[in-house]
């Protein structure tokens, strides 16, 4: 896992295919919205934030996520 994003860069980025918020993750932004469920890679520190590079991650993976962000965030 390498270094975390600038905050000020994250809290512009936003999902391409749903315009949700992101989260990071490890190498990963996640994107808020339950309907696309999307992830983008982050490769040598820059975000990919292009539809085709992206996955769609299972539902209980999601929710995984979001729980875990949702903890992080009440802390």
């Amino acid at each position: 896992m390498g270094d975390r994003l600038d905050p000020e860069l994250l809290s512009i980025l936003v999902c391409p295919a749903s315009h949700a918020p992101l989260v990071e993750v490890g190498d990963w932004l996640y994107s808020t919205d339950p309907a696309t469920r999307r992830r983008y890679p982050i490769r040598e520190g820059i975000p990919i934030m292009l539809i085709d590079e992206s996955e769609v991650v299972d539902e209980s993976e999601f929710a995984r996520i979001m729980k875990q962000t949702q903890e992080k965030v009440s802390r």
